[in-house]
């Protein structure tokens, strides 16, 4: 169902990536463009490219969703409600912890900038990147498919809760801020950029004679990919742009260190989670990569549209978005189900 142009770059995804953070680095101008409202004469219309290609990735993850494989999964719940639970309750088990050993640093505010980014990122929901990896480890992609949607119709009601509850963990105006956002996320950002055009792929999904969803999601899928490593350039122009002209290497340094912590600890607690429930290694990878993986994406876009003043709140959010593939790779790998022997 994927033309060869989707293959060729599914199979070097990781690369692309790679050198999307190179180029935002080195050349960072283009990006920064992107970044900012343009205003489209004569109609006046102003458009945001990054919620625009955040629109058209999750549309084609939509599109993709195999609606049959849906009904078994709805028969069995236990799995699909369980990641749902964890995805919401693991950031505030996570958060409260880091807030706590950030406290503890000379930073002024406690970290509150660092733990602001994270708050948006764990707040997100699950990655649609995430089915990708499941494919990978041969895991449970019915329950992915219906965490990743689950998540994403649900975020507007779940993140703006997500934020209200860990924003006493900060100090100064950042509590103000992310309240500031929080309010973003019950309004026109959720709905027009998250929301709807997941409702409108899966609605296709269901609606469309065989062949043209075929047609469809042949067009739509490599235009995706790339719209993606468009997003992944732009979000990485904003944080990396003043890396060369203006280096804040301890900026960088704990940037990195928060978000390896807050992405360790939730991968953790998600494998621990589905060793308790006693899951099959299939369904338990999908849980685990359901506990880890968050909509980096997403949270990049919101930190641009909402805060355009912050651009270093980024750096963590991108920091988060590269260890949670690094992370994810390694539990599909581990939690590969074993194969079956032949005549068993």
């Amino acid at each position: 169902m994927h033309t060869s142009a989707a293959s060729w770059l599914r199979h070097r995804l990781g690369r692309a990536v790679v050198l999307s953070y190179a180029l935002a680095l080195v050349l960072p101008a283009p990006g920064l463009w992107l970044r900012r409202p343009h205003h489209l004469p004569p109609s006046h219309l102003t458009v945001h490219t990054a919620p625009l290609l955040l629109s058209l990735v999750l549309f084609s993850a939509g599109l993709q969703v195999p609606v049959r494989a849906l009904g078994a999964l709805l028969r069995r719940p236990k799995a699909l409600l369980s990641g749902l639970v964890l995805h919401l309750a693991i950031p505030l088990a996570v958060v409260p912890l880091v807030a706590l050993l950030l406290r503890r640093t000379p930073d002024a505010d406690g970290g509150s900038g660092l733990l602001t980014a994270m708050i948006l990122v764990v707040a997100m929901p699950v990655a649609a990147g995430a089915t990708v990896w499941t494919d990978k480890g041969d895991g449970d992609q019915p329950t992915m498919v219906g965490l990743v949607l689950a998540s994403t119709l649900l975020s507007p009601l779940t993140t703006p809760v997500l934020l209200a509850t860990l924003s006493p963990l900060l100090s100064g105006g950042y509590a103000h801020t992310l309240a500031a956002t929080g309010r973003l996320t019950q309004g026109d950002f959720a709905l027009t950029a998250v929301v709807l055009p997941c409702a409108a792929g899966l609605l296709g999904a269901l609606v469309l004679p065989a062949r043209w969803l075929g047609r469809l999601v042949t067009t739509v899928t490599p235009s995706a990919m790339a719209g993606s490593l468009v997003l992944t350039y732009v979000n990485a122009s904003g944080a990396l742009g003043s890396v060369l002209t203006r280096p804040r290497p301890l900026l960088l340094a704990a940037a990195l260190a928060v978000a390896a912590l807050v992405c360790l600890l939730s991968f953790v607690l998600g494998r621990v989670a589905a060793h308790f429930l006693r899951l099959e290694a299939g369904t338990a990878s999908s849980l685990t990569l359901a506990c880890g993986m968050n909509n980096s994406s997403a949270s990049a876009v919101l930190i641009t549209t909402s805060l355009p003043d912050k651009p270093h709140l980024l750096l963590p959010v991108l920091a988060y978005g590269l260890l949670q593939k690094i992370a994810a790779n390694r539990i599909v790998t581990r939690l590969r189900p074993a194969p079956t022997a032949a005549g068993a």
